[in-house]
């Protein structure tokens, strides 16, 4: 993977959850996020890290 920027969307889709559980886990900080205006967006290589944490 690529440090390219995902959106809430796209991470949920990676993920096979919904978004409201993206925003959950940007909140209680366990996937990290960068404010971009109203919207977050995630790093690719930090969804991996998630994944391979086993976390989902």
């Amino acid at each position: 993977m690529s440090n390219k920027l995902l959106t809430v969307n796209e991470v949920a889709k990676i993920l096979r959850v919904s978004n409201m559980t993206v925003y959950r886990l940007v909140k209680s900080k366990q996937i990290p996020a960068i404010r971009v205006g109203k919207n977050y967006r995630i790093k690719e290589t930090d969804v991996e890290k998630y994944l391979d944490r086993g976390s989902t």
